[in-house]
């Protein structure tokens, strides 16, 4: 079957309005731009940008154009000090605001960024409180432990909040908050167990491995007696297997404090400038 090689390109059509200049986001681009793979574009979506662009007196509206941000999404932020708006991704916006989130595996690099920024959020200001939110699966040993020793030892006050899951070593990192400010949504969902470990070699080094793991597991438990007002006992005896937690479960053992219930929205409720930022 032959196949002609004079076939062409099909080329959108585009409206007068945006035959001069093209919109990626809201940053101006050349005609070439739409040839390099962005085929399938119509004019009805430049048609929304450009009428974006002209709304509000020539100001780009964020809320008129519905497009799903391409990877890290960048929000308004106001400097406090300067009163000055700019554009910052979104995790540098929560650092500012003293709000550190763990929702992934802690391992070594991970927690050197949690730890890098709690120290610098302490420097800045001992006397405000740093907040942690917890959804994920805990992680290695040895990372996560380096979180909880530099919560206890930070002049900061350390709030922590489940949004998800804390599963793990996660969860003595919750039950590790300062207390009256340890939170848990409604439907998170906590899970302990005693930590475990691998060990390769000799027989001695595996033995070794087993004592220092042992050592470990008794830090741990003997640390959240502490927070949860637990008989260290209860504690050994329970986390011997895996013991899961609903919210209220989680108040009983003293693992939070509050559950969190987000307040419903009223019809008749005044509502936020669709142009507000955070700061």
């Amino acid at each position: 079957m032959a196949v002609s090689l004079n076939t062409t390109l099909h080329q959108p059509y585009l409206s007068p309005s945006c035959s001069i200049k093209l919109y990626s986001g809201l940053k101006p681009q050349s005609a070439s731009f739409l040839a390099s793979g962005y085929q399938n574009l119509n004019k009805e979506f430049y048609g929304r940008v450009h009428k974006s662009l002209e709304s509000r007196n020539g100001k780009a509206s964020r809320s008129r154009v519905k497009m799903m941000p391409i990877g890290t999404p960048r929000v308004p932020y106001r400097n406090r000090e300067e009163g000055t708006w700019q554009w910052v991704d979104i995790w540098n916006a929560l650092y500012r605001e003293r709000v550190i989130f763990i929702g992934q595996n802690i391992d070594e690099e991970f927690s050197n960024q949690i730890l890098a920024t709690m120290l610098y959020l302490d420097t800045l200001d001992d006397s405000r409180r740093i907040y942690m939110y917890l959804n994920g699966p805990g992680g290695d040993l040895t990372p996560s432990l380096a979180i909880y020793d530099t919560m206890k030892s930070l002049k900061s006050p350390v709030g922590t909040h489940c949004v998800g899951l804390a599963y793990n070593l996660a969860g003595f990192l919750l039950a590790a908050g300062e207390k009256g400010h340890r939170f848990a949504m409604p439907l998170s969902r906590i899970a302990l167990q005693s930590p475990a470990g691998t060990a390769r070699g000799q027989a001695d080094d595996i033995q070794n491995e087993a004592k220092e793991l042992s050592r470990i597991r008794d830090y741990l438990f003997n640390e959240l007696a502490k927070n949860t007002g637990q008989p260290a006992e209860r504690v050994f005896k329970d986390l011997s297997r895996v013991k899961r937690f609903n919210a209220e479960e989680a108040i009983e053992y003293g693992l939070i404090d509050k559950i969190v219930r987000p307040p419903r929205i009223k019809e008749d409720a005044p509502r936020q400038d669709e142009t507000a930022g955070l700061g």
